[in-house]
């Protein structure tokens, strides 16, 4: 009788131990969803291509072949030439590396910030929420555009980290409005209270168990802010206000190419196509990423 219990016993832990954690649910739903592997794959590919393709390319981004000015697509000049003679495809790769790095270094800033103020708010409420809170109206009603244009030419020199830090100092608010309303919930939950009974602090408690578990919003929310991000810094090239020459990315690129667009056309639509496909394999992924999360979305569609 022991015997056929300790069996059994062993039996239930080995198949206990077999039992997938959510994560791996995470990755199995991605895995079997056509649309994320089909954004995925995009991305891949044009990161690859981005990294790889100035390293193949005989000419430097900045670097003018005098002698080929506004020449379309051809063996010497894969993409053509600009008026200028610099060829467009090393411009366009150097162009897409900008816009990815700008695109995932600010949707990291700006979900991390607001992580931290919706956190913060929620769970202390009293005088921290309402200052917090007030900021975060602040912010909102602020015209995004007229505060970058404001204060970028006074920053204009400093790279494109600067630009990045202002994406992202604009981008937070709405998320750290729905932070804290899952954080005035969860710090409620029975493993939140021990914690405090068991007087562990209050920074640690937000960051070990709060943020934790809010962990699908927070990573959704990441991957929507990459696509806004890399929109943000086209649109704000595209003006005037974005990276600044010698530099290059998509948005740049985009206004260059826009004025003579009809009568050479490779200035413009490489660019333009690129961007279309990075924006269009994040959302793929980010779409994906929230069904699997969510299954109730998913349910939805």
């Amino acid at each position: 009788m022991s015997m056929s219990v300790e069996r059994a016993a062993d039996g239930a832990a080995v198949d206990e131990a077999r039992v997938p954690g959510r994560w791996s649910g995470v990755l199995y739903e991605l895995l079997r969803t056509r649309r994320v592997l089909f954004g995925l794959g995009i991305l891949l590919a044009l990161s690859a291509a981005a990294w790889i393709g100035p390293l193949l390319s005989p000419w430097d981004f900045t670097e003018a072949d005098i002698l080929a000015r506004r020449e379309p697509p051809s063996a010497d000049h894969w993409f053509g030439t600009d008026s200028i003679g610099r060829d467009i495809f090393t411009q366009t790769m150097v162009g897409l590396q900008k816009s990815i790095i700008i695109g995932l270094c600010a949707a990291v800033l700006t979900t991390a910030v607001a992580a931290v103020v919706g956190a913060f708010a929620g769970y202390f409420l009293g005088a921290t929420d309402k200052v917090l809170m007030w900021i975060t109206d602040l912010m909102l009603v602020l015209p995004n555009f007229l505060v970058l244009a404001i204060l970028y030419p006074a920053l204009r020199g400093q790279g494109y980290i600067v630009f990045v830090i202002l994406l992202a100092a604009l981008a937070w608010m709405v998320t750290a409005k729905m932070v804290r309303g899952m954080t005035i919930s969860l710090k409620e939950r029975e493993y939140v209270l021990a914690a405090r009974y068991m007087g562990v602090p209050d920074h640690k408690i937000i960051f070990r168990h709060i943020l934790p578990n809010m962990s699908s919003l927070l990573i959704v929310d990441a991957t929507i802010n990459v696509s806004a991000a890399i929109i943000a810094e086209t649109s704000l090239s595209y003006f005037g206000f974005g990276v600044q020459k010698p530099d290059v990315s998509l948005g740049s690129l985009i206004a260059d190419g826009s004025t003579q667009s009809l009568a050479f056309p490779w200035t413009f639509w490489f660019c333009t196509g690129l961007l279309v496909l990075l924006v269009m394999a994040v959302n793929l992924i980010g779409d994906g990423l929230r069904d699997a999360l969510d299954p109730q979305a998913k349910r939805r569609s």
